[in-house]
């Protein structure tokens, strides 16, 4: 009995070792997320094999593993950029990003866990900058801002796709202008949508007026062409078909009073 404590005890030291290094031997990796083995004795970062996937691995106590994010992320970065005019600008930008799968080794090894803020986000501000710099307040007000946006994304996805950064998508959120040049642009663009406007009743008008000129003439010119064509038996044949249309109507009282110079009859109705 007296030395079941000394055989034990060596026995309790044995399987805390192999506790701790099972516990530094296995690794589990989230859903959505990948690892970057480190090997201590072997040449540092593994870049030349694929990461590790989502699951449970076992590795060398003494190596370590590095674990990122890798589905879609954003980053949401507000800006103070300058027009083409020198006007000073604030963007909102929201930025759709993930890392490289593939070359996730040679990303921890180059650009560490810190690759957003040592590489993404001064791409983006130096983008944004770059190309607003090349519009004027009123096309980044109005009209331009979907060009903006396409350019910022081009630029910065050159900028960080050598970068083992994968590039999904720039959103620009909001431009916000100095108050006086937003007041100022609205002016503009109130009175140049007046101006369309009153040009447009113009051209209207103009064609109403062309319209009318049109009927008149064509108008004009049946009635020349129909006095050409009346001899005075053909009125008088008309006149005697009236008549006789005229004396057939039960509603009608028909008075004879003599005669016109054509020979028709005068006619007056009690209506």
């Amino acid at each position: 009995m007296e030395k079941l404590p000394k055989v034990a005890l060596p026995i309790l030291v044995v399987a805390i070792i192999i506790i701790v290094l099972l516990s530094k031997s296995t690794v589990t990796v989230a859903s959505g997320q990948a690892g970057v083995l480190y090997r201590t004795f072997d040449n540092g970062v593994v870049t030349d094999e694929p990461p590790l996937g989502e699951g449970f691995h076992v590795v060398a106590p003494w190596n370590r593993v590095f674990v990122y994010e890798v589905r879609q992320q954003e980053i949401l970065e507000k800006m103070n950029v300058l027009s083409s005019n020198g006007l000073d600008i604030k963007l909102e930008a929201s930025v759709w990003f993930q890392p490289n799968f593939i070359e996730l080794g040679k990303l921890h090894q180059e650009k560490s866990e810190m690759y957003k803020e040592r590489v993404l986000l001064p791409a983006i501000r130096s983008a944004a900058r770059s190309v607003v710099g090349r519009y004027t307040p009123e096309q980044l007000y109005s009209s331009k801002r979907d060009a903006i946006q396409q350019e910022i994304f081009e630029e910065t996805k050159k900028i960080v796709e050598p970068q083992y950064i994968q590039l999904n998508e720039v959103l620009v959120r909001d431009v916000t202008l100095p108050s006086t040049i937003k007041d100022a642009i609205e002016r503009k663009l109130k009175q140049e949508q007046e101006s369309l406007e009153y040009e447009f009743r113009l051209v209207t008008a103009a064609k109403e007026a062309q319209k009318v000129i049109i009927e008149a003439e064509g108008k004009a010119e049946s009635n020349r062409i129909l006095s050409a064509s009346l001899t005075d038996k053909i009125l008088q044949d008309k006149g005697i078909d009236a008549t006789v249309k005229l004396s057939e109507s039960p509603n009608t009282k028909i008075i004879v009073i003599g005669s016109g110079d054509s020979g028709l009859p005068l006619i007056l109705g009690n209506q």
